[in-house]
């Protein structure tokens, strides 16, 4: 099996475009990133945690989302793979970044996410074999230490435990829209940063949450990550205490690694 078997059409952005149009973009088609073009050329991508990362500094307070370019929240770093390449060859690549571009020299032919290869595959093994160690957080928390943990751990959602139990989840779409909110409010740069700094984790994060058991068959996992289109799962012990997290990504790390 091929790239070309497995890729799907990308959503573009041109990069001249607002942070505002690019999150309603990844809104409307339930996506975490975006292809940005310059001039109908590739010119990187575009995803929900760079743009909580801009949206939350300082540098940028005052500023509403939709005074934002895409181009302030843009990375370069995507690989371009020809269309023959193998779905294997391709899940490796995949383990160094979040998009493989097909290209036909500067035509963008399509994408391949960890979705696609997961898709394409099957997973033996239980939840516990591709779970990560979890990173949590206290519905008390702020927002901005939330926002700070995904972007210094790489993480893009974080279950919330209180009393050593979970009871919601936050993900770096909830800290992206809800910086978006209150920058679009048109305050001065220091009312705004009074307003984001006491935003807590419970006023944003979803409460009922989706989660898995240490026991789940991996295939199981993996089809509700697929069909739901959820980014990870948190994972319980059949105590109900949270012992990990079970991604995509980590998953697509276990087929790589399993061979």
């Amino acid at each position: 099996m091929q790239v070309k078997d497995i890729m799907t059409e990308p959503v573009t952005i041109d990069k001249s475009e607002r942070v505002g149009h690019a999150l309603d973009l990844m809104e409307k088609n339930d996506l975490r990133r975006l292809l940005v073009t310059n001039k109908d050329r590739l010119g990187g991508i575009v995803t929900t945690r760079q743009i909580a990362r801009v949206l939350g500094t300082r540098k940028s307070l005052g500023m509403p989302a939709s005074s934002l370019h895409v181009a302030s929240a843009t990375m370069d770093s995507v690989i371009k793979v020809l269309p023959d390449m193998g779905v294997d060859d391709a899940a490796v690549l995949l383990q160094k970044t979040g998009v493989l571009v097909a290209m036909d020299g500067d035509r963008i032919l399509g994408w391949v996410r960890p979705r696609e290869v997961l898709a394409a595959k099957k997973v033996s093994g239980l939840a516990s074999d591709a779970m990560r160690f979890p990173l949590t957080v206290n519905p008390n928390d702020r927002l901005v230490h939330a926002r700070r943990m995904m972007l210094d751990r790489n993480v893009g959602r974080l279950p919330v435990v209180e009393g050593g139990r979970l009871v919601g989840i936050i993900s770096e779409r909830d800290v992206a829209r809800s910086l978006r909110a209150f920058r679009d409010l048109n305050d001065t740069a220091s009312k705004q940063y009074a307003r984001i700094y006491n935003i807590l984790v419970s006023d944003v994060m979803t409460h009922d949450v989706k989660y898995v058991y240490v026991d789940t068959p991996l295939e199981e996992v993996k089809n509700i990550i697929l069909t739901e289109n959820r980014g990870g799962l948190p994972v319980l012990s059949r105590r109900e205490e949270v012992v990990g997290m079970i991604t995509r990504r980590s998953i697509l790390d276990y087929l790589v690694r399993t061979g």
